[in-house]
């Protein structure tokens, strides 16, 4: 039936999609929350989701499609629908995401284009603090020193924000 659309198809709304998988998240009552959801213009859902604490499994992503699939209409909303984790390579695109990965190393990217590397120390909506540290040559010292720096960034002026991930 893909390619071939009848003349009462119907475009799905982003707001139908998201009140059908909160509807399930709810439920489960586990942590999740919605990171993305997009649909097409020819209805493909994308839905991404990922979790205060810990990972999101299989289970969570089934469940929530379950949800979404029994609550459409497969002859009138021609669907095509993919619900997944938000990944670890992928760029932070809302707080709670912030707020999960505190205590966590992040690459960030300020609004100027500066890059910055270090420790999420806190979050709030209207901020980050981020600790960074370098070794750095004192006058008058043999070794360098570890310098250890706060940086707090308005959420205002960052462009984007991910996990350093590193397998030590």
């Amino acid at each position: 039936m893909r390619g071939r659309k009848s003349p009462l198809f119907v475009m799905i709304s982003k707001n139908k999609i998201e009140s059908l998988a909160l509807d399930r998240i709810k439920e489960l009552n586990n942590g999740l929350f919605i990171v993305n959801i997009s649909v097409s213009a020819s209805n493909v859902i994308h839905v991404e989701l990922d979790k205060a604490a810990g990972n999101v499994s299989i289970d969570d992503c089934t469940s929530v499609s379950r949800n979404i699939e029994h609550n459409l209409d497969r002859e009138k909303e021609d669907f095509e629908l993919h619900v997944s984790s938000a990944g670890l390579d992928k760029p932070f695109r809302v707080f709670a995401q912030y707020v999960k990965n505190i205590g966590r190393n992040i690459k960030l990217v300020s609004s100027d284009g500066k890059k910055w590397e270090g420790l999420l120390k806190s979050a709030t909506e209207k901020e980050v603090v981020l600790e960074t540290s370098r070794l750095e040559k004192i006058e008058g010292k043999k070794k360098k020193e570890h310098i250890v720096e706060e940086h707090i960034f308005a959420m205002a002026e960052i462009k984007e924000s991910k996990i350093v991930i590193s397998f030590k």
